[in-house]
């Protein structure tokens, strides 16, 4: 007989204090938000706006700066402006959690974990919303595979999915909602979908009837004609149409099953989205996120279902992703050809990975593949090298930065950074121009290190803390700040290492094998060294204090570059 599962717990709010917050914006002007809390003990989902909970008009977060992002429904780049002054509500679709999520998930949520920096960099107070989906036809398949509980499987792979996230620096969402939990919020709005007439009920089964709502399609560009039924949707003689999607599945043996007003059954894919987005940011909010695949089907019926249960629901801003591919094809895990994230954190460093992802413009596609990883690995150690080295040299200087006191190069410098980024970030999230921008920063800093020129310059010590400072606050908002330069480092050092399978002590005994056949001369055996450990990512670098190694791009993989340019 099917699992009876029950649900008494009412869905998670999210507190806001009953006092006045005041937001200061980067304009420096003061906003007064009203939060009002959420009733303790409704589970109904109401016809509510999130803009309901404050009186203020819309307006853009930042007088300074205006923040373009391309919408998805508009097919165009737009002035972000969001529906409460200062207060963002944004939804971010989840994993499927039945198994280890691949770097395609990655992208996703790096992509919309810069967007969540940035908005708060600007000023406003983000509430997000990322679902977990714990309830679905390939975590039941895989957990009968398993001989395991559904839930069960699924809560674990949401506890590894987490976990991914922490190593990834993504900041943890307002809240993280899972299907099992939102039952009574899921069945409501079906009821509600049914008793405005947007859908029909056959043997225990609920559709949406795609023929009642006239703009399907809309998000996607399809007409209703050429569409075909949804990657998840069976196709069914008993639905008047054949793009008909399920709101309600009836139980069947083996499945967790939920009590509903049709019998005893499970909900549809796209709908907990739906009332989950409702339960948490009412049905008129700024943002919908997520990957390009999920334009069509999930994001239309989403958009269907939502308007059918309230004619007033309205999402101002949808964004998705490109993909991450393989030769050129999509990375999945129904075609296989996917790397999960710990397969790839496992030889590099998590960070170097979130800078791979955030080196393509994120509507693009990006194509993985081990020389890109390589590049980002480098170019990282790079910059954690050079401030490590700044901030060595600083440390005991504790020098107060005067504005005032900037030579008028390194002030350009510092302006002109800051302005690239104020400006990319604005344009639609252009952070692979931002890293490319911060050549200069950097280029400064080590020519202040180590020229000869750079260490005679005046105020010195005031131009490397401005400098080091403007890095450092660029890369906290873009999510690629550690937690200690000298530990990273170390950490990639390793990461080096296991890729090139050597320790420490064999690339040491290697640096001494060098020096003593420069000693004697043998410049043969010492290229040969050098090339050796050049070819699995180990550069050597020779100075008045010795030989030391850092991780480099190996020499094939340089070459293949280069070709490639």
């Amino acid at each position: 007989m099917a699992t009876l599962l029950k649900f008494y717990r009412p869905f998670f709010p999210i507190r806001f204090p009953n006092s006045v917050r005041t937001i200061r914006l980067t304009s420096h002007h003061s906003h007064t938000l009203f939060f009002k809390p959420k009733p303790k003990k409704s589970s109904l989902i109401r016809c509510t706006r999130l803009s309901s909970l404050s009186s203020p008009q819309p307006s853009v977060p930042s007088s300074s700066t205006e923040l373009w992002l391309y919408n998805t429904m508009s097919k165009k780049k737009q002035v972000f402006k969001p529906k409460v002054e200062g207060l963002v509500g944004m939804y971010v679709c989840g994993v499927t959690a039945y198994d280890l999520s691949h770097i395609g998930h990655a992208r996703v949520y790096v992509t919309f974990d810069v967007l969540y920096r940035y908005l708060r960099h600007l000023g406003c107070e983000v509430r997000y919303v990322r679902n977990f989906t714990d309830v679905d036809d390939k975590i039941i398949a895989r957990a009968n595979k398993l001989g395991e509980d559904p839930i069960s499987l699924s809560r674990r792979y949401c506890e590894e999915f987490r976990q991914d996230m922490i190593y990834l620096h993504c900041l943890p969402p307002s809240v993280e909602p899972r299907v099992s939990d939102h039952m009574p919020q899921i069945i409501d709005m079906i009821k509600q979908i049914l008793d405005n007439g947007y859908a029909y009920s056959v043997d225990g089964d609920v559709y949406f009837n795609v023929d009642k709502f006239p703009e399907y399609g809309r998000l996607s560009g399809r007409n209703l004609e050429d569409n075909r039924a949804g990657e998840r949707v069976a196709v069914d003689s008993r639905k008047k149409n054949p793009a008909d999607f399920a709101l309600w599945k009836a139980a069947k043996e083996g499945e967790p099953c939920w009590e509903s007003p049709w019998g005893l059954g499970r909900p549809g894919w796209h709908i907990e989205c739906s009332a989950m987005s409702a339960a948490y940011l009412g049905y008129s909010f700024d943002i919908h996120g997520g990957g390009m695949d999920l334009v069509f089907p999930h994001h239309e019926n989403e958009i269907a279902q939502s308007c059918a249960a309230c004619k007033q629901s309205n999402i101002s801003y949808w964004i998705h992703n490109g993909f991450v591919t393989v030769d050129s094809e999509k990375m999945s895990k129904s075609l296989g050809n996917f790397f999960t994230i710990r397969q790839v954190i496992d030889l590099y460093h998590p960070l170097a990975l979130r800078l791979f992802l955030m080196g393509t413009h994120y509507r693009s596609p990006i194509n993985y593949s081990d020389g890109q990883l390589e590049s980002a690995s480098d170019r990282i150690f790079y910059i954690y090298q050079t401030l490590h080295d700044c901030e060595n040299v600083l440390s005991p200087n504790e020098v107060a930065i005067r504005v005032d006191l900037i030579p008028p190069d390194t002030a350009n410098c510092v302006n002109n950074f800051q302005n690239i980024f104020e400006a990319s970030m604005s344009d639609d999230l252009h952070t692979s121009v931002v890293m490319a921008a911060i050549s200069d920063p950097l280029k400064t800093i080590n020519d202040l290190l180590h020229t000869r020129k750079g260490k005679k310059q005046d105020l010195r010590m005031e131009s490397l803390a401005a400098l080091e400072r403007i890095i450092r606050n660029v890369l906290t908002v873009l999510g690629l700040m550690p937690t200690s330069y000298s530990e990273v480092l170390q950490q990639l050092r390793e990461k080096a290492l296991k890729r090139a399978k050597l320790t420490e002590d064999q690339v040491l005994k290697k640096i001494e094998e060098r020096t003593t056949a420069r000693r004697n001369k043998e410049y043969e055996k010492s290229d040969s060294i050098r090339k050796d450990l050049a070819a699995v990512g180990i550069a050597l670098m020779d100075s008045g204090e010795g030989t030391t190694w850092r991780p480099a791009v190996p020499l094939a993989l340089q070459e293949q570059q280069v070709t490639a340019t």
